[in-house]
């Protein structure tokens, strides 16, 4: 007799209308404030509203923070069977464990960013949809072999990339486009439905009204580009910057120290900093390269969908994730990144011009409408919809250039590992 729970061999094909049943599956604990938490879990919270049945598997401490977890997300919660810690083995069990849950067998696809559990799934015969703004094949580039193995399997559905930049670079491994999907991600209106004139503001979070003001939000470490805005605050006295996400004493704090024009500000909930984002005269994107080309860790921030929709103008760079959404001089102000003289005189040009602040900021609130969760999601769903009704993708072809392109990059990032330590291998960014 035929095993009810065995797939085929393939993707089914589905009617584009028809509900969805989805497993998302996290590999970090929650509640967590980092950003991919926050991308994965509202992506989460919107596209159940789609299905006909959602499940949240992730590795969870006790069974209270289960709780609060499904009182948060409305989703049905499964604990993983895997321990919080240590990391790699947390990620290992998530995937290992997963595909043994009755809802693995019940869902339509999972969901999810981890390229471990897509894996496994796909061994087990279960669908996937993949969501992440990493561009994998161009950090690791000695995982190109396999992404190309695992992308095109014929139940590997979808690929999100949140940038375009991120597209390009599975485009040139050789991955169908059909499975490639740039759709970015997006804030909360909820949170900026009342907006708070800036003098009420700055009250609120103990900021001077007689000052220009410029903010950062997000983590406050070295990898974000704020060495270069520590250099500008010097140069630029009459402006207070206040750099908002401090988790501890670290090298930007030790550096701000002896600069009496720098406020750190530690680790805000959501409804406080949002008050910091209305207090400020100019919202700083750090514009410099080294998140993207040292440090790879970083693709479009998420803070700049916020920033936009906030009605603060934002200086940022003009780098190649950023230009996707900002246009200097039409929603935002960008410089060229990582020089001190352009960060300093576009912030001197921002201050100095209300019309020009003005005129930046409407035009990114207005489209920033587009840029919502929810629209992510819509976006997210007709793609998955589309996907589920079609015939499988012709897979790619690993043809004798992309091999030699794999050794090569892979001898390159060997090197780079010794020499930094780092697994990430930075992209060349020289010519941008």
């Amino acid at each position: 007799m035929r095993d009810p729970h065995r797939r085929p061999a393939g993707p089914r094909r589905a009617r584009a209308d028809a509900p969805m049943k989805i497993l998302f599956a996290f590999e970090n604990p929650l509640p967590s404030t980092e950003a991919d938490a926050e991308v994965f879990v509202t992506t989460a919270r919107y596209l159940a509203r789609q299905a006909s049945r959602a499940w949240l598997h992730v590795p969870m401490r006790d069974a209270a923070g289960c709780q609060a977890v499904a009182r948060t997300t409305g989703l049905s919660l499964l604990r993983a069977w895997a321990p919080v810690r240590p990391a790699p083995a947390r990620h290992l069990f998530c995937g290992l464990t997963l595909v043994w849950r009755r809802a693995f067998r019940q869902a339509d696809f999972i969901y999810t960013r981890n390229l471990w559990i897509a894996w496994m799934a796909i061994l087990f015969r279960q669908r996937v949809v993949f969501d992440h703004y990493r561009p994998w094949a161009e950090q690791i580039p000695p995982l190109r072999r396999w992404l190309h193995r695992l992308m095109c399997n014929p139940r590997f559905l979808l690929n999100i990339c949140h940038s375009d930049y991120t597209r390009r670079t599975y485009l040139d491994l050789g991955i169908p486009a059909d499975k490639l999907r740039c759709i970015r991600n997006g804030f909360e209106p909820g949170r900026l439905q009342a907006p708070i004139p800036a003098q009420d503001a700055r009250r609120e979070v103990g900021l001077p009204a007689d000052r220009k003001i410029v903010v950062y939000t997000g983590r406050v470490n070295h990898k974000k580009g704020l060495p270069l805005v520590i250099e500008a605050a010097k140069a630029l006295p009459d402006l207070l910057f206040v750099l908002v996400g401090s988790y501890g004493q670290g090298p930007i704090e030790e550096m701000a120290r002896s600069v009496p024009n720098v406020r750190i500000v530690p680790f805000q909930p959501p409804e406080t900093l949002t008050r910091y984002v209305y207090a400020a005269d100019v919202l700083l994107i750090p514009p410099s390269l080294q998140p993207l080309a040292r440090y790879g860790s970083t693709v479009l921030p998420l803070k700049l969908f916020f920033y936009m929709a906030s009605g603060r103008p934002i200086l940022a760079g003009n780098t190649p994730d950023v230009r996707e959404v900002l246009r200097h001089g039409e929603n935002a102000f960008l410089c060229a990144p990582d020089s001190p003289r352009a960060l300093i005189d576009g912030l001197a040009a921002l201050t100095a011009d209300p019309a020009l602040s003005a005129r930046l900021s409407a035009t990114a609130l207005a489209e920033s409408a587009g840029l919502t969760w929810d629209a992510r999601v819509r976006q997210i769903t007709a793609a998955i919809q589309d996907r589920l009704a079609a015939p499988p993708a012709p897979p790619g072809v690993w043809g004798r250039s992309r091999h030699r392109a794999w050794l090569r990059q892979s001898w390159r990032w060997l090197n780079h590992l010794a020499r930094t330590g780092s697994p990430v291998l930075p992209p060349d960014l020289s010519g941008t």
